[in-house]
């Protein structure tokens, strides 16, 4: 025989089955989750239209007008790039190795292609070394017009390298 669970609470509702509840609650979950799916596949075929709108579009906007001095600094800059890119650097960097010597180093390379000049800075053991590296770059072919331009002991290396800078002219074909 079993024992009738006995109710006092006269106030409560009576209980329900639970299992409604957890059904009710899955197929919330499940139209939740198609709904977001949904949402997911509308906004990406939106974009698609969207873009592809855009790409189709004849209503495009006049490019803005780039002021007349600014078009003119522009193509100054892009002159002097293709300036310098198309200077003979293989030709003069050959020139260059064919001077060198063990106790003089090249520190610094400036071409300035407008003028076709080259200023070379260089440090040297002695004086002597210096001059000697200066008649070297006097004698070759690519180069004229070479000088020194200036030059000084270094006093800070116990050493004493010279530091100097030589400007030459360089031909414009190689």
């Amino acid at each position: 025989m079993t024992i009738r669970r006995l109710e006092l609470d006269y106030i409560a509702a009576p209980r329900r089955k639970r299992w409604l509840g957890y059904a009710l609650l899955a197929v919330s979950l499940v139209v939740a989750a198609d709904l977001v799916l949904r949402y997911r596949d509308a906004r990406i075929e939106l974009d698609r239209s969207e873009t592809a709108n855009g790409l189709l579009s004849t209503e495009r906007g006049a490019p803005k007008a780039i002021p007349k001095q600014r078009l003119d600094e522009q193509v100054k800059n892009a002159e002097s790039v293709v300036r310098q890119l198309t200077l003979p650097w293989a030709a003069i960097v050959h020139t260059i190795e064919e001077a060198a010597a063990d106790d003089v180093a090249i520190l610094q390379l400036q071409p300035e292609a407008q003028q076709r000049l080259l200023r070379i800075t260089a440090e040297a053991r002695d004086q002597q070394s210096m001059l000697a590296y200066v008649r070297r770059l006097a004698g070759a072919k690519r180069l004229f017009n070479v000088h020194l331009v200036n030059h000084r002991v270094q006093l800070d290396d116990p050493q004493r390298p010279i530091q100097f800078s030589v400007q030459a002219r360089f031909e414009a074909a190689p």
